[in-house]
């Protein structure tokens, strides 16, 4: 063998351990990643009781796929990978996607300022919040949305309304109304773009910039350039009389105090729906505040459907690359240790630990997670309708069953 034979044979060797060691390094061990799940999951969803849906991707492919529990108690219905979950604030990055979209179609800048889209604010303070601010969270714009009898009475003095008290007000708004104090706002909460700090009614407002750049109803615009792009064919936002197939109420428990030495549930004066056993109440749109809005929180999507959107959102079949990579850059940092918010994604980055771009929604008796570490290519999320169970320390035991299931093999 000559000396150039022998130096491409080394050469190929080389780069075959380097891909088996990488290969290693990447391998998924799918039994174990079962069982370690399986146990996380089975001790927090009894089957007879509100549960969740819990969907894990590799390369594309579902390597853990498993529903606990029931998506209805009036018609007892088990949750399946068809059963559609109001994702709340995991619908932001539709609203922020959709706004890169239409940057990319020069429709308008991510640094447009708010003014251009809404002359009637009174503020000069909106001359400089732009849309890259409301997608970052770092606007200023404080929620000044009432919230008390006082606060309802102040608001009532100078804000026009069709409701009569605050509770149906936190019940039954949408955006026209849960935006309306921007309007007259003459304060802010700090310089924007200094800060961070979340918000819902300034994402609200992206409904509206979009109604009025593409001149289209936005839950039609949403339709045609986002969810069936993406396959989402069931996909849609809530509306109050819309009929939504296969759709998941949310559940809270039933609260408890003790008479005379027996058990019992605490009121129900508005009388909302109890499970038979006393021990779950509906908690959605009626019972919960603030569900009624669309661009921060407002879409019913199910499991298998929120994969197809991961996999268009990653293989650039909605916005480019390039665009994909400014929401997923860090903006600013939160007040979550070791995480930063881009447009309308959260960025981890713990020590010893891959990078993860994820997002959270908390709306009634619905708990949301869903996630992505790029370097191992997966994806993960948990659909829960119910609130009781410590979202925060159960995603940190699954990301540590997920990277147990990536050690090498010794």
């Amino acid at each position: 063998m000559n000396i150039q034979a022998s130096a491409l044979t080394i050469l190929l060797t080389a780069f075959t351990l380097m891909g088996c060691r990488q290969a290693d390094v990447q391998r998924l061990d799918q039994e174990r990643l079962t069982t370690e799940l399986d146990s996380l999951f089975d001790r927090k969803f009894p089957k007879e009781d509100p549960g969740a849906a819990v969907i894990v991707t590799h390369h594309d492919s579902i390597v853990y796929n498993r529903c606990f529990g029931m998506a209805r108690l009036d018609t007892p219905t088990p949750i399946t990978g068809h059963t559609m979950f109001n994702i709340c604030s995991v619908s932001k990055q539709f609203s922020a996607v959709a706004i890169l979209k239409l940057a990319e179609e020069g429709k308008l800048s991510l640094d447009d300022s708010l003014k251009k889209f809404f002359p009637e604010f009174r503020a000069d303070f909106y001359n400089r919040i732009t849309l890259r601010h409301l997608l970052s969270h770092t606007s200023g714009l404080p929620d000044a949305r009432p919230r008390t009898a006082e606060q309802w009475q102040r608001y009532t003095s100078t804000t026009p309304t069709r409701f009569t008290c605050v509770e149906d007000f936190k019940r039954f708004c949408e955006e026209d109304e849960s935006c309306r104090y921007l309007e007259q706002l003459d304060t802010l909460e700090f310089e924007p773009g200094t800060q961070y700090a979340y918000q819902n009614p300034t994402f609200q407002l992206l409904l509206m910039v979009i109604e009025r750049v593409t001149g289209q109803q936005f839950d039609d615009w949403m339709k045609q350039h986002i969810f069936l792009p993406a396959g989402m064919e069931q996909t849609t936002f809530f509306e109050p009389d819309k009929v939504i197939p296969d759709m998941a109420h949310g559940y809270e428990p039933v609260g408890f105090t003790t008479l005379n030495g027996d058990r019992i549930p605490t009121d129900n004066p508005n009388h909302y729906f109890r499970s038979k056993d006393g021990r779950w109440e509906e908690n959605d749109y009626g019972e919960a505040s603030f569900f009624g809005t669309k661009a921060d929180g407002g879409i019913y999507t199910t499991p298998l459907e929120f994969l197809k959107w991961d996999r268009a959102l990653y293989h650039d079949q909605i916005i480019s690359k390039a665009s994909r990579q400014i929401a997923h850059t860090a903006h600013i940092s939160t007040d979550i240790p070791e995480t930063d918010y881009g447009l309308a994604f959260f960025i981890e980055h713990k020590a010893q630990r891959p990078t993860k771009i994820y997002h959270t929604g908390d709306n009634g008796g619905f708990l949301i997670f869903e996630g992505r570490i790029p370097s191992l290519d997966l994806f993960y999320l948990v659909f829960a309708n119910r609130p009781d169970w410590n979202r925060e320390a159960t995603i940190e035991a699954m990301d540590q069953i997920i990277l147990r299931a990536f050690k090498p093999k010794k």
